[in-house]
């Protein structure tokens, strides 16, 4: 008998939390999202309570507003290092964007991570859609949005090929005759495609699960497209379970067409946590938290998830009807905001308190501990999702009572770890070895 399954917790790591307001409460500090200190200690509480990562957004550019809440500032693969050091069996998983990087750099980047943590590192695919990104790296606006998927793609193959290109036992080390390498055991990848011209091998001799895990979070069909070819987790957005649903099929649908099962990729949406020892203690948490969001900022967020002008929103009224799909900006949080707003009969202003203060787009999760454990559990059992993406409200105090009150309900209805049962990020998500699937043969090299 196969083993049952077993719930899946990534801790998403949104510096002060994931309510804009975070950064105000008593227990933050304005400067802790550039404090190593602070994020390697959310690390380590992370790994208490047995989860299987900890995720780094990123983006290179200033917010729009910098001036009402921090933001991720440290790049994100130097946090990880760091928190590799003072950790270990948590991964370590790091947005670096196919737009604005080069595949070489990136496969040894994370090929570095992944021997630095013993075999803990992924890589979170992102195409970024931000036009002030674009500006920090010489373009005027970002690139359309099928440029970005293809380039994305064949980045991907690259970076996947690199990982590759090293045969098990082609470091051979052998003092006695002097061998130190088999070099017939190591492939150019000799690739030639419309964005990139990379000869290869990597420099980097394969990690200890084999090659880093890949994480993707897009859900347009591109997207999902991308992820069918090359993820073994997805980050998804839902805000009701049959939304969970849908999303979950349709890629498992596309999956099965690239030739890959299903159970390949462990699909979890991301859930912001709102803990309170009774109901009513979580809503007055939420509302303070709500309370000290300028509404100006949350509004500003919401128009530029939206792509329009904010003068266009009204506080009291519902979205406009006729806002236009956003062909060239992000198009997951498009879809799940006016889905949340129809679907709920919002005001732009309910609206803009459902998304934290305009702080995230996922769901919120308000109430005690075991509200939030049933609301979990009843979203595992159902199939739709593998796990969640944990974003607490504010980062110090959330994310402990998480661990603290929430981990152990859900361990004992027996759907959560008790202890790490392995020691890699493919261990913990239950992955089997990477098979390879791009690696050159040896007869077709010099």
């Amino acid at each position: 008998m196969s083993p049952p399954r077993q719930l899946h917790l990534n801790l998403n790591f949104m510096n002060a939390g994931s309510y804009s307001s975070a950064w105000r409460r008593p227990e933050s500090e304005a400067a802790d999202f550039i404090d190593p200190a602070f994020l390697v200690r959310q690390a380590q509480l992370a790994e208490r309570g047995t989860f299987d990562a900890v995720f780094l957004a990123d983006n290179p550019a200033l917010p729009d507003r910098p001036d009402l809440r921090p933001y991720q500032a440290l790049e994100p693969t130097v946090v990880l290092a760091a928190m590799a050091a003072a950790t270990t069996h948590i991964g370590l998983i790091a947005t670096l964007s196919t737009t604005y990087n080069e595949p070489y750099n990136v496969a040894r980047r994370f090929a570095s991570l992944d021997h630095v943590s013993g075999g803990r590192s992924g890589w979170n695919i992102v195409t970024t859609a931000e036009t002030g990104t674009a500006r920090n790296f010489g373009l005027d606006e970002v690139l359309p949005h099928d440029q970005r998927y293809a380039r994305a793609v064949e980045f991907a193959d690259v970076v996947t090929a690199l990982w590759d290109s090293w045969e098990p036992g082609a470091l051979v080390g052998d003092k006695e005759s002097g061998r130190f390498i088999d070099g017939s055991r190591i492939h150019p990848i000799d690739h030639r495609g419309r964005y990139f011209s990379v000869q290869g091998a990597l420099n980097v001799p394969p990690s200890p699960q084999g090659r880093p895990v890949i994480v993707q979070a897009g859900g347009s069909g591109d997207g999902q497209d991308l992820a069918a070819r090359h993820a073994d987790l997805v980050f998804s957005v839902a805000h009701s379970l049959d939304e969970a649903r849908s999303f979950a099929d349709g890629l498992r649908a596309r999956l099965l067409r690239s030739g890959r099962a299903p159970a390949e990729v462990v699909i979890c949406p991301g859930l912001v946590t709102i803990l309170g020892s009774t109901e009513a203690e979580a809503k007055r948490r939420e509302r303070d938290l709500w309370e000290s969001v300028p509404i100006d900022y949350g509004l500003a967020r919401l128009a530029r998830t939206l792509n329009v002008d904010p003068g266009r929103l009204k506080l009291d009224e519902p979205l406009p009807a006729d806002i236009p799909f956003p062909e060239n900006h992000s198009q997951t949080f498009f879809k799940g905001t006016v889905t949340l707003a129809q679907r709920n009969g919002l005001t732009v202003r309910d609206l803009v308190k459902a998304q934290g203060g305009g702080g995230t787009q996922h769901r919120l999760a308000v109430g005690t501990p075991e509200q939030v454990a049933d609301g979990i559990e009843t979203w595992f059992r159902s199939g739709a999702v593998d796990g969640f993406n944990i974003m607490p409200d504010v980062t110090v105090s959330g994310l402990e009572v998480f661990v603290e009150e929430v981990v152990p309900l859900l361990r004992r209805r027996g759907i959560f770890r008790e202890a790490y049962s392995g020691r890699t990020l493919r261990d913990h998500l239950g992955l089997p070895p990477p098979s390879v699937r791009h690696r050159r043969p040896a007869a077709a090299t010099a």
